[in-house]
């Protein structure tokens, strides 16, 4: 099982190239464009992920954002910077379908409402004694 997976880390890079070419030449622009795109794309998406990590994790241990949710996010980005990196047109496509899933999207239920309460100071209220 071992040498499989090893075949295929192994392998998948010289089938992408051999698929970016294809789709290069029938596009008709050069390989080298397709390759420098996706190492600028990859190298931005990494530089601003480093960038908002440490915001990201200020804020969960500050309590606003749960810590396996940006951890998941950050790695999720990380991994799509990584493939975008590599050379490939196939790799490419893997980066922003990993991209574009819905993970981590929208507030958490429980988290939500802390900050609801934590933004109000106050709970409004009627008092009346009762003797």
């Amino acid at each position: 099982m071992r040498f499989v997976l090893l075949a295929i880390v192994l392998v998948f890079p010289l089938v992408d190239l051999y698929v970016t070419a294809r789709f290069a030449r029938w596009l008709g622009t050069p390989m080298w464009a397709w390759l420098v795109a996706g190492l600028i794309g990859g190298a931005w998406l990494l530089r601003n992920e480093r960038l908002s990590f440490r915001t990201n994790t200020l804020a969960a241990l500050h309590g606003e954002q749960s810590l396996l949710r940006g951890l998941v996010d950050s790695g999720r980005k990380v991994l799509a910077a990584l493939l975008l990196m590599l050379p490939g047109v196939m790799s490419d496509v893997l980066a922003l379908t990993l991209l574009m899933l819905p993970i981590n999207h929208g507030p958490q239920p429980a988290m939500a409402g802390r900050a609801h309460l934590r933004r109000r100071q106050a709970i409004d209220g009627d008092y009346r004694r009762l003797d």
